[in-house]
């Protein structure tokens, strides 16, 4: 697996311990978690759990989130990346899904947008993907706007952990 993709802004790569305080900020921040259940991680250590539950992605179905790093100052603004998702979740189970998270003040500077077109060549051409999928709370408007910028096609509602949330899947035009 290739372990790091280079955009204009921004430098993809795996995700290491390192990244636990970034990780932190990320998802200590209530904001981050309006649309996630509205449980932001109390400790470090649960950011050092969830990478190390990562890392252990990376090596079972060699893929999963990447963080995204600013190439300019090295800084750590969130991940991204393409998850494969072996639960059941509206009817589709075995399945690639793409998604991102940022720190709140990384927000709206189209570093979402960016990997995600970035991940989206990555999984059509490198990992010969059939279809990504996404989704997202149905009130995330401003998930919803990447989706649909980055080319997804909105395919239906449907209640997950008691939220509402909207399905959208890319088929690979290679395909």
């Amino acid at each position: 697996m290739k372990k790091s993709i280079e955009t204009e802004r921004l430098l993809l790569r795996e995700l290491n311990l390192s990244d636990a305080a970034g990780m932190f900020e990320l998802d200590s921040n209530p904001n981050v978690h309006i649309f996630l259940g509205k449980k932001p991680v109390k400790n470090i250590e649960e950011s050092i759990s969830q990478i190390e539950n990562i890392q252990q992605q990376y090596a079972d179905f060699g893929t999963g989130r990447w963080a995204v790093v600013l190439k300019e100052t090295n800084e750590f603004l969130g991940w991204s990346g393409i998850k494969f998702i072996t639960n059941e979740i509206n009817n589709h189970k075995d399945f690639y899904e793409i998604g991102y998270r940022f720190i709140e003040k990384h927000w709206g500077k189209g570093y979402a947008t960016e990997a995600g077109k970035a991940f989206i060549a990555y999984a059509f051409n490198e990992m010969k993907v059939d279809s990504l999928y996404a989704y997202a709370d149905e009130g995330n408007e401003n998930s919803r706007k990447i989706l649909e910028k980055l080319g997804f096609q909105y395919i239906n509602s449907f209640l997950y952990e008691d939220e509402l949330e909207v399905w959208y899947e890319f088929k690979n035009p290679n395909k």
